[in-house]
Protein backbone atom coordinates (compact mmCIF):
# COMPACT_ATOMS: atom_id res chain seq x y z
CA UNK A 1 0.00 0.00 0.00
CA UNK A 2 1.76 3.26 -1.15
CA UNK A 3 0.21 5.04 1.97
CA UNK A 4 1.96 3.21 4.54
CA UNK A 5 5.63 3.20 6.08
CA UNK A 6 6.68 -0.18 4.95
CA UNK A 7 5.88 0.72 1.36
CA UNK A 8 8.18 4.14 1.55
CA UNK A 9 10.90 2.32 3.18
CA UNK A 10 10.88 -0.74 0.97
CA UNK A 11 10.56 1.53 -2.39
CA UNK A 12 13.11 4.04 -1.22
CA UNK A 13 15.57 1.76 0.08
CA UNK A 14 15.70 3.63 3.38
CA UNK A 15 18.00 2.56 6.54
CA UNK A 16 17.78 2.81 10.26
CA UNK A 17 19.20 6.42 11.74
CA UNK A 18 21.08 7.29 14.69
CA UNK A 19 18.42 9.49 16.02
CA UNK A 20 15.21 7.71 14.85
CA UNK A 21 13.36 7.02 11.75
CA UNK A 22 14.91 5.97 8.63
CA UNK A 23 16.98 7.77 5.69
CA UNK A 24 18.49 7.61 2.84
CA UNK A 25 21.15 10.02 1.22
CA UNK A 26 20.08 10.94 -2.11
CA UNK A 27 22.18 14.09 -3.56
CA UNK A 28 25.46 15.26 -1.99
CA UNK A 29 27.01 18.38 -4.14
CA UNK A 30 30.02 17.33 -6.23
CA UNK A 31 31.70 20.23 -5.10
CA UNK A 32 33.14 20.83 -1.52
CA UNK A 33 34.21 24.33 0.47
CA UNK A 34 37.69 23.95 2.36
CA UNK A 35 37.62 25.12 5.73
CA UNK A 36 39.39 28.31 4.40
CA UNK A 37 36.06 29.08 3.05
CA UNK A 38 33.91 28.17 6.49
CA UNK A 39 33.11 29.17 9.64
CA UNK A 40 35.41 27.73 12.25
CA UNK A 41 32.96 25.43 13.53
CA UNK A 42 34.04 23.19 10.32
CA UNK A 43 37.34 21.51 10.84
CA UNK A 44 37.10 19.90 7.20
CA UNK A 45 35.79 20.32 3.79
CA UNK A 46 32.05 20.06 3.57
CA UNK A 47 29.54 19.44 0.35
CA UNK A 48 28.22 22.37 -0.59
CA UNK A 49 24.92 20.88 0.07
CA UNK A 50 23.21 17.27 0.81
CA UNK A 51 19.96 15.95 0.69
CA UNK A 52 17.94 12.73 2.32
CA UNK A 53 15.05 11.14 2.66
CA UNK A 54 13.43 10.54 6.31
CA UNK A 55 10.63 8.60 7.48
CA UNK A 56 9.62 8.61 10.68
CA UNK A 57 6.61 6.01 12.18
CA UNK A 58 4.74 6.98 15.04
CA UNK A 59 6.00 4.69 16.94
CA UNK A 60 9.76 6.53 16.62
CA UNK A 61 10.95 9.69 18.03
CA UNK A 62 13.46 11.67 15.98
CA UNK A 63 15.47 11.97 19.55
CA UNK A 64 16.86 15.45 20.32
CA UNK A 65 19.99 16.33 18.55
CA UNK A 66 22.01 19.23 16.75
CA UNK A 67 24.40 19.69 13.92
CA UNK A 68 26.22 22.81 12.77
CA UNK A 69 24.37 23.86 9.83
CA UNK A 70 21.23 24.72 8.62
CA UNK A 71 18.41 22.20 8.05
CA UNK A 72 15.05 22.52 6.06
CA UNK A 73 12.78 19.82 5.99
CA UNK A 74 10.31 19.63 3.03
CA UNK A 75 6.83 17.75 3.56
CA UNK A 76 6.23 14.70 0.99
CA UNK A 77 3.87 12.44 2.76
CA UNK A 78 2.07 10.80 5.41
CA UNK A 79 0.50 12.45 9.08
CA UNK A 80 1.81 15.71 10.54
CA UNK A 81 4.54 15.74 13.14
CA UNK A 82 5.61 17.78 15.90
CA UNK A 83 9.33 19.30 15.79
CA UNK A 84 10.41 20.79 18.94
CA UNK A 85 13.50 23.14 18.77
CA UNK A 86 15.80 24.39 21.53
CA UNK A 87 16.83 27.39 20.58
CA UNK A 88 18.38 30.55 22.94
CA UNK A 89 17.53 28.97 25.94
CA UNK A 90 13.51 28.83 24.34
CA UNK A 91 11.90 25.63 23.63
CA UNK A 92 9.62 26.23 20.25
CA UNK A 93 7.12 23.77 18.24
CA UNK A 94 6.53 23.68 14.74
CA UNK A 95 4.43 21.98 12.73
CA UNK A 96 4.72 19.97 9.84
CA UNK A 97 2.30 18.33 7.52
CA UNK A 98 -0.45 19.55 4.98
CA UNK A 99 -3.38 20.34 7.84
CA UNK A 100 -3.48 24.05 7.79
CA UNK A 101 -6.01 24.36 10.19
CA UNK A 102 -3.26 22.70 12.78
CA UNK A 103 -0.90 25.07 11.52
CA UNK A 104 1.37 22.43 9.90
CA UNK A 105 3.79 23.99 7.52
CA UNK A 106 4.91 22.27 4.25
CA UNK A 107 8.79 23.47 5.16
CA UNK A 108 10.12 24.20 8.57
CA UNK A 109 14.06 25.58 9.43
CA UNK A 110 15.78 24.06 11.56
CA UNK A 111 18.82 26.79 12.74
CA UNK A 112 22.10 24.92 12.88
CA UNK A 113 23.46 24.62 16.63
CA UNK A 114 19.69 24.37 17.54
CA UNK A 115 18.58 20.76 19.50
CA UNK A 116 15.90 19.73 17.99
CA UNK A 117 13.88 16.65 17.96
CA UNK A 118 10.23 15.26 16.21
CA UNK A 119 7.12 12.99 16.22
CA UNK A 120 4.65 11.95 14.59
CA UNK A 121 1.29 13.40 15.63
CA UNK A 122 -1.12 10.86 14.40
CA UNK A 123 -1.02 7.39 16.19
CA UNK A 124 -0.52 4.46 13.64
CA UNK A 125 1.16 6.73 10.97
CA UNK A 126 4.07 8.10 9.56
CA UNK A 127 5.62 11.18 8.00
CA UNK A 128 7.99 11.02 4.69
CA UNK A 129 9.91 14.13 4.48
CA UNK A 130 13.24 15.36 2.47
CA UNK A 131 16.09 17.29 4.53
CA UNK A 132 18.65 19.58 2.83
CA UNK A 133 21.02 21.03 4.75
CA UNK A 134 23.61 23.54 3.38
CA UNK A 135 27.07 23.52 4.09
CA UNK A 136 26.98 19.53 3.42
CA UNK A 137 25.71 17.43 6.49
CA UNK A 138 28.62 15.52 7.68
CA UNK A 139 28.84 13.00 10.52
CA UNK A 140 31.05 14.60 11.97
CA UNK A 141 28.81 17.32 12.82
CA UNK A 142 26.26 15.31 14.50
CA UNK A 143 25.81 15.62 18.19
CA UNK A 144 22.95 12.87 20.02
CA UNK A 145 21.66 14.71 23.12
CA UNK A 146 21.61 12.34 26.10
CA UNK A 147 18.57 12.65 28.48
CA UNK A 148 20.74 13.18 31.45
CA UNK A 149 22.90 16.29 29.85
CA UNK A 150 19.81 18.12 28.37
CA UNK A 151 17.87 17.83 32.18
CA UNK A 152 20.60 19.66 33.45
CA UNK A 153 20.72 22.17 31.12
CA UNK A 154 17.23 23.22 30.48
CA UNK A 155 15.08 21.53 33.20
CA UNK A 156 12.28 23.87 32.44
CA UNK A 157 11.72 21.26 29.72
CA UNK A 158 11.82 18.33 31.50
CA UNK A 159 8.45 16.95 29.39
CA UNK A 160 9.89 16.70 26.28
CA UNK A 161 13.21 16.18 27.06
CA UNK A 162 11.79 12.92 28.29
CA UNK A 163 9.76 11.90 25.55
CA UNK A 164 12.30 13.14 23.02
CA UNK A 165 15.36 11.20 24.14
CA UNK A 166 16.83 7.80 24.52
CA UNK A 167 17.33 6.62 28.29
Amino acid sequence: MENSAAYWIEALQLQPHPEGGFFKEVYRSEEAIPPVGLPERYLSPRNMSTSIYFLLRSEDISAFHRIKSDEIWFYHAGSSADIYIIEDRKLRLEKIGMNRKRGDQLQILLPKNSWFGSKVTDKDSFILVSCTVAPGFDFEDFELATRKELLIEYPEFEAEIIILTKA
